[in-house]
C-alpha cells in the first residue's frame, strides 16, 4: 500500500515538499513487501538548494569556537539515545536487522557513542595536530573544508547512516556542514534522525543548514552533486559500480570523495592451526561468517586453505553447520539478488557448490547459506573473477596446494578492509606466518592474528580503509576519531603571521624556540624539526 503523502525533504532548516517528478518505497525484507511510506526522487532543483543552504552555513560555522559544534554532537547522541525505541523500529521494518541486540544494544550506543567521541576530538582540538615551529616562525593545523555530502550504506542504518553516522560525525566535528543522501533501503530511519538533528541544531543554536536531508536523485544528479563546485567533499559507502562513477564525476572536478566500496576480507589458516583446533575455527568462522547475514562490510567472504586432511575436515564442519543454521533475513530484494547472482557467476567460472545455492527466498528476503570452493590453480586462472563479491551468507573457500601456492594466490589479491592469518598457538607456524604476512599486509587496511574480522572497534588506533577496490583511498580510516576527521579538513600553514592573528589552537603557549605539537590537550615538544 502506498502513502499518499510524499515525505518532505530537509533543506536550509526546513521540512519542505520536494521539487520531484518520481518517487520511491523502501522494503520490509521480513515479508518482501513495500512499507506504507513514499519518498521523493528528488529532481537537481532540490540538491541546488541545499548546496546553496550548505556554502552559507559554511561560513557561520567557521565562526563559531569549536566548544559550540561539539554541544551539538554532544546533544545530539542524547537524543538519540532518548529516541531508542523509535529508531529501533523503523530500522527493524525497513532493514530486518535484529531489534536486539544488533539494533538498539549495539549498533545504535555505538552511533551515539561515536558522536560523543567526534565531539571531545572537536572541542579539545588534538585532531587539527595543531604544530608550532617557534624558530622558523611557521605555524600549521587542521581547519575546516566546506561542505560535505554523506552518501550511506544500506548495512549499518545507524552508524554508518548520512546524517548519524562515521562520517558524518567527523565532517560536523571538522567544522563543516553535511547534506545527508539517505539510502533507499531505510529511508524513513534516516528522516527520523534528521528530525532529531534539526532539534538538536535549534537547541544548541547552530546555523540550521549545518544538517540537511535528501532521500534520492537520478545517478546523473548524483555525479553532478558531488562535482558542484559548492561542495568540497563527499564520503560514500556502496557498492563499486555506482561509487566509481561518482568518484569519475568527483575527482574530474578537483574534488574530494571517499569511497568504501568492496571487500572479500581473506582468512589465511595453516594446517598446524587446523590440526590443533581445527573445530573450533570452523564454530568461530561460521559465527562471524553469518553474523548479519554476512552483510557486514568485515564479512570474511574468502577462506584460504593448504590441501590436508585438516583442511578437508574443516570444509567439512563448516558445510555441516551452514545447512544447519538458518538462512537469516537479507537487507531488501536488491541484496538478495545480488547475491544470488555473485554465486551463479562464481559457479560459472569453475568454483564447486559445496552446499547452498539456488535462487533467492520468494516469501522474504533471504537466501541460503552457501559454501564454494575452488582450487588454488583455478584461482590463479582467473583472479579477478574468483575476487568477484558476493556480498551476504556466503563465502569462497580456496585451497592451495602448498604455501608457495597460497602465497602466489595472496599475492594476486586486490586491496582489502582486513586480512586475517590464524597459526597454531606455538612457535611452529612462524616460518609460515611470516611468508604469508609478507604478501598479505600490503593488501588490507588492517591485518588481524587468530581473529575473525568481522567487528570493527570505534578505536583511535582503528583503520577501516585499505588499498583499492576496498576504498578509493588506502590513506585514511572512516572509523577512529580523531583520525577520520582530517578526510574532510585542510592543512593551513601560518608563516609569520603575528600572534594575534592567528588561531587559538597555534598561539604561543610555549614559546622556547622549539618546536611543539598539541596531544591529549597538553602541549608537548616534539621532533618535528
Amino acid at each position: 500500500m502506498t502513502s499518499s503523502t510524499i515525505q518532505p525533504v530537509l533543506i536550509a532548516g526546513q521540512w519542505r515538499s520536494s521539487d520531484h517528478d518520481k518517487t520511491f518505497q523502501a522494503t520490509d525484507p521480513n515479508k518482501n513487501e513495500l512499507l506504507d511510506q513514499t519518498f521523493p526522487i528528488s529532481n537537481w532543483s532540490d540538491c541546488d538548494a541545499a548546496l546553496d543552504a550548505a556554502a552559507a552555513a559554511a561560513i557561520e560555522l567557521r565562526k563559531l569556537p569549536s566548544a559550540k559544534i561539539a554541544e551539538f554532537l554532544n546533544a545530539y547522541a542524547d537524543r538519540i539515545d532518548a529516541a531508542k525505541e523509535s529508531l529501533v523500529e523503523a530500522a527493524f521494518a525497513e532493514t530486518g536487522l535484529a531489534k536486539s541486540p544488533r539494533l538498539a544494544d549495539v549498533e545504535l550506543p555505538r552511533t551515539s557513542n561515536q558522536l560523543r567521541a567526534a565531539a571531545a576530538a572537536c572541542q579539545s582540538g588534538d585532531w587539527a595536530m595543531a604544530t608550532i615551529d617557534t624558530k622558523a616562525g611557521i605555524r600549521s593545523c587542521f581547519e575546516s573544508l566546506g561542505p560535505v555530502c554523506v552518501f550511506g550504506p544500506n548495512n549499518f542504518p545507524f552508524a554508518f547512516g548520512s546524517v548519524s553516522g562515521g562520517d558524518f560525525a567527523a565532517a560536523i566535528a571538522a567544522g563543516n556542514p553535511v547534506i545527508g543522501k539517505a539510502n533507499s533501503s531505510h529511508p524513513e530511519t534516516t528522516r527520523l534522525f534528521a528530525e532529531i538533528a534539526l532539534e538538536a541544531l535549534k537547541q544548541t543554536g547552530l546555523p540550521l543548514a549545518t544538517v540537511q536531508l535528501i532521500y534520492r536523485s537520478s545517478h546523473a544528479d548524483g555525479e553532478r552533486l558531488v562535482a558542484d563546485p559548492r561542495l568540497s567533499a563527499t564520503g560514500y559507502t556502496g557498492s563499486r559500480s555506482a561509487g566509481l562513477k561518482l568518484k569519475a564525476a568527483a575527482e574530474t572536478a578537483g574534488k574530494q570523495i571517499y569511497l568504501e566500496l568492496s571487500s572479500v576480507n581473506p582468512v589465511a589458516i595453516t594446517p598446524a592451526a587446523l590440526k590443533e583446533r581445527g573445530d573450533a575455527l570452523a564454530e568461530e568462522f561460521v559465527g562471524s561468517v553469518l553474523m548479519g547475514s554476512g552483510q557486514f562490510c568485515t564479512n570474511p567472504g574468502m577462506i584460504l586453505l593448504i590441501d590436508c586432511d585438516e583442511s578437508e575436515d574443516f570444509i567439512d564442519a563448516v558445510k555441516e553447520r551452514f545447512e544447519a543454521a538458518g538462512s537469516g533475513t537479507l537487507l531488501s530484494p536488491a541484496v538478495a539478488n545480488s547475491l544470488s547472482a555473485s554465486v551463479k557467476k562464481l559457479c560459472g567460472i569453475g568454483a564447486t557448490l559445496v552446499t547452498g545455492g539456488g535462487d533467492p527466498a520468494a516469501d522474504r528476503c533471504a537466501y541460503a547459506n552457501t559454501l564454494l570452493r575452488a582450487d588454488g590453480a583455478d584461482f590463479l586462472k582467473d583472479p579477478e573473477g574468483y575476487q568477484t563479491e558476493a556480498f551476504g551468507n556466503a563465502t569462497l573457500l580456496v585451497v592451495a596446494d602448498d604455501l608457495d601456492e597460497l602465497t602466489q594466490v595472496i599475492r594476486q589479491l586486490e586491496g582489502n578492509l582486513t586480512g586475517s592469518i590464524y597459526t597454531e598457538s606455538g612457535d611452529a607456524d612462524e616460518d609460515a606466518y611470516q611468508a604469508i604476512e609478507f604478501e598479505l599486509k600490503p593488501k588490507v587496511g588492517r591485518l588481524l592474528n587468530d581473529k575473525m574480522p568481522t567487528g570493527v572497534a570505534v578505536s583511535p588506533a582503528m583503520n577501516h580503509g585499505g588499498p583499492y577496490p576496498a576504498t578509493g583511498h588506502p590513506g585514511f580510516t572512516a572509523v577512529g576519531v580523531p583520525a577520520s576527521l582530517v578526510r574532510f579538513a585542510k592543512l593551513t600553514s601560518f608563516d609569520n603571521i603575528r600572534g594575534n592573528r592567528l588561531p587559538e589552537l597555534l598561539r604561543d603557549k610555549n614559546p622556547t624556540g622549539k618546536t611543539w605539537r598539541l596531544v591529549d590537550g597538553d602541549w608537548t615538544q616534539a621532533d618535528l624539526a
